[in-house]
Parts: structure tokens; sequence; C-alpha cells
């Protein structure tokens, strides 16, 4: 099975060997290695040159970008500036931070997993992060979701869900997409992929607003927006929080902000989300 990586990289030097060095060491090596400098002022660069000298294997582009990290837009544009480099014969495509460290075994253990089921769309393991001096899983959502940090797409599925969206939210809309086309997919518990820098560490103050606004262009209408963002904003023990993704959603309503999806879409997400609401209240 042929894997092609993508790695969108904003001054990341002192992690990316890190993440080059774990993907190199894997038991079933990728056939390709993208890194997209995102207009880094650091090192990221130099390091990655160092590494495409000895692997002809990993290559290096480069990418003109704003400076600010804002979540969604800045990384998936990196990610396609890398993706447009690459020819058409790999059979996974993954997205993959530039601040992780993988298990030799976790490429392997990927390709079993879709071998085992061809509608096997997308599978990942979990992110870690350490706290405590102790590695924990980073939960900032649930344990089905495969987080951005860790993506990676059967050909067929990645080409049924259209281009990743430019977007906070990116990374669930993928999802929902590959469950719309009929797609499953999988996270596997015993991958432990260690995060060196936790999910949001590094976004620019401007995103505040932005997950709201992302609930609103997934077409998830109030009553949703209103649950995911008090679910949310417990997990991270923050009342502005709240207010702030309250706040995004309405913003993007008055200015009759594009949605990113179809009506037909946008029903199909809105039915899952009730069933997936309705199946917790009853377990529960």
């Amino acid at each position: 099975m042929i894997f092609y990586i993508v790695i969108p990289a904003h001054n990341e030097e002192n992690t990316i060997y890190l993440t080059l060095e774990s993907l190199i060491a894997q038991t079933l090596q990728p056939k390709k290695i993208v890194v997209v400098d995102d207009n880094s002022s650091d090192k990221t660069a130099e390091i990655v040159t160092k590494f495409c000298k000895t692997y002809d294997w990993i290559s290096l582009v480069k990418n003109r970008s704003s400076h600010e990290h804002l979540p969604g837009n800045k990384i998936v544009n990196a990610f396609y500036k890398g993706y447009d480099s690459l020819d058409n014969h790999y059979d996974i495509i993954c997205k993959y931070d530039a601040d992780l460290i993988f298990p030799k075994n976790y490429l392997e253990t990927l390709a079993s997993h879709y071998r085992s089921n061809q509608r096997i769309g997308m599978a990942a393991g979990h992110c870690y992060i350490e706290k405590n001096k102790r590695w924990i899983r980073e939960s900032l959502t649930g344990k089905k979701h495969i987080r951005g940090a860790l993506k990676s797409y059967r050909k067929a599925c990645f080409n049924d869900i259209g281009n990743l969206k430019p977007a906070m939210g990116w990374d669930t809309i993928d999802e929902l997409l590959a469950l719309y086309h009929q797609w499953t997919f999988l996270t596997d518990d015993l991958l432990i992929v260690k995060h060196l820098k936790p999910t949001g560490d590094s976004y620019n103050t401007m995103s505040k607003y932005l997950q709201g606004e992302a609930w609103y262009k997934l077409r998830f209408g109030f009553t949703l927006t209103l649950l995911a963002s008090m679910k949310l904003a417990f997990k991270k023990r923050s009342i502005l929080c709240f207010i702030n993704y309250l706040h995004g959603f309405f913003q993007a309503k008055f200015k009759n902000t594009d949605y990113l999806i179809t009506t037909e879409q946008g029903k199909f997400i809105r039915q899952y989300r009730w069933k997936q609401i309705i199946k917790k209240l009853f377990k529960s």
C-alpha cells in the first residue's frame, strides 16, 4: 500500500526533525513525503533540506502566506501547495502536522486497517500530549474523531469528499462528508502519537470567533450550534469561549457568509448530529 504524506510546517525548527525521523523509521515507509515550508522565519527549511539530501523521497516546497496562525485556512492552503507537487500514484494520502512523533508500526498498522475493510475511507491513531511528565490523550474531541494533525485518506474517499475546506472545522467537515458518501472512518486506540505542541497553542487571537463561524458554514443552525458551544466551552472550562462561539455564529449569519456545503449535505449533517445526541442521551 502506497502512502504519500504532506506536512505543512510554519516555524517548526524544534520539532520537524523528530517528525521526519519517526516517519523514516517506519516499518512500512512512505513512498513520498513533502514538507511545505509555510513562510517560516526560522531554520525549518534548512533542517528539511538536509533530510532531502539523504532521502530522495523527501522533498521541500516553499509557500508564501501570512505569519498569522489562523486555524483552517492557512493549514489547508499549505497542504494543497504540497499535494499539487505530487503525482496521483498513491493509495493513501496523509496530512500530518510537523510536531508529531509516530510509533514505528504506525503506517503498517494503518495499511492493515485499510486492507481489512474497503469502506474505511479514513484512519488514524490518537494524539497524546505531555502533562505533569505523563503522556495523556489530547481530549478536546471524542475518541472516534480523527484529529486534523493525523489525517489519512483512501484515495477514493478523498476524491469523494472533494477539496478539504479552508476553514476552521475542516477536520470535522471531511468526516461528515465521508459519512455522506457512505464511507466509514476508524481510530486505533493502540496507536499513540506524541503531539509536541498541543492544539491551539499557537493560534492567533483573531481565531476566537472562527469556531462559531464554522458551525454556521456547516449549516448546523442555532440549536445545534448552541449545544456544540456549550460542550466545547465546558471542556475548555471557559465561559468566554462559549460567548465567542455564539458571537462567531451570529456574525457569520448577519454577514450572510457563504456555506461550505450544499443544502442536501447540511440536512444530512443535522440529522446525523441529532442522532448522535439522542444516542448519547439514551446511553446515559
